[in-house]
């Protein structure tokens, strides 16, 4: 049975090259092309593909939008993730969308076809050469730092530009108290001042916006 291949890139050059490189397997035909999320979605329902090839990073929002649409309904069709951009957070996320291979632009074109056919026969596997290295790095990179409930609500207020005793009176809390606080959260994030401690929380992900500070 020949394996039909849905391609989602919003450059037609890469498009193009892709088709021509399905077109030297017998097994594979391109039955449609799209340029979008919107549009790619649009065209799975009308064509059907039996693999999808589609970039990450689209002009209305991201390839892994295509992914999860099509994940939520159809546990059978393949889902190839293509993009230049193929490091550990890219790998890791496409495999928790439901991505059944993970290939970078830097590949040879054989090898997105290797990927589309091993989609097109386990869909709901996760092919990536580079798994196992990221996977590696994962598991030997320290975590993060645990900031108790009342040392976030100081590192928020410390976000905010209050001082120690402005903290302190926030919190309810005598300074001596607010200092001990304060100390923990530079020790904890491996920061000389407060400086330091936004921007390794920042960093680290404790703080999700940019504050005014007052240092």
């Amino acid at each position: 049975m020949t394996i039909k291949v849905l391609l989602i890139d919003d450059h037609e050059l890469i498009r193009q090259g892709l088709a021509r490189a399905f077109e030297r397997d017998a097994e594979m035909t391109v039955v449609g092309q799209a340029g979008s999320v919107a549009a790619g979605v649009a065209a799975f329902g009308e064509l059907g593909p039996d693999v999808i090839v589609t970039d990450l990073e689209l002009p209305d929002g991201h390839g892994l939008e295509v992914v999860r649409q099509v994940r939520a309904t159809n546990d059978t069709v393949g889902l190839v993730v293509l993009t230049m951009h193929a490091g550990d957070d890219q790998i890791f996320a496409a495999m928790e969308a439901g991505a059944s291979a993970f290939v970078g632009k830097d590949s040879k074109a054989t090898e997105v076809v290797s990927a589309a056919r091993h989609a097109a026969v386990a869909p709901r596997t996760f092919l990536c050469s580079g798994l196992s290295a990221a996977m590696m790095r994962r598991a030997t990179t320290p975590a993060p730092p645990k900031l108790s409930t009342r040392e976030g609500e100081v590192l928020a207020l410390l976000a905010d530009g209050l001082g120690t005793g402005e903290i302190a009176g926030s919190l309810y809390m005598s300074e001596s108290t607010a200092k001990t606080h304060i100390t923990h959260i530079y020790q904890k994030l491996g920061a000389a001042n407060r400086a330091q401690a936004l921007v390794a929380a920042m960093r680290l992900g404790l703080l999700d916006r940019a504050a005014p500070q007052k240092f």
